[in-house]
């Protein structure tokens, strides 16, 4: 089993930035893909953005140049440094763990963007 916990959504002006964390603990395998994916009201939830342990990044069209995502292998934390944010950007935010076994969803933390 992995349990995953994200840290540090909130409230931000337009044009903002904000930096979301997440660990994974309990069964952590070498070889795993670490990512965020996002939930506006309404709409489905979407990828925002991976990175597997050998530190390869993949990230959707509204994420590339904006945001960043960023691992550390050692403490099995994954990273998404979010710029320039705009009202759309505003969703829950959920970090996601997989391996060859599954994948394991955190309880999501809310970004909000707004003037």
């Amino acid at each position: 089993q992995v349990q995953v916990v994200e840290f540090g959504g909130g409230s931000v002006q337009p044009g903002g930035s904000l930096r979301l964390s997440c660990a994974a603990s309990g069964t952590i395998f070498n070889m795993n893909v670490m990512g965020w994916y996002r939930q506006a009201p309404g709409k489905e939830r979407e990828l925002a953005a991976t990175i597997n342990s050998g530190l390869s990044t993949n990230y959707a069209d509204f994420a590339e140049g904006r945001f960043t995502i960023s691992r550390d292998n050692a403490k099995n934390t994954v990273y998404l440094q979010m710029n320039s944010l705009t009202p759309e950007d505003t969703a829950v935010y959920y970090c996601v763990y997989s391996d060859y076994e599954g994948a394991y969803w955190g309880q999501g933390t809310q970004v909000t963007v707004s003037s």
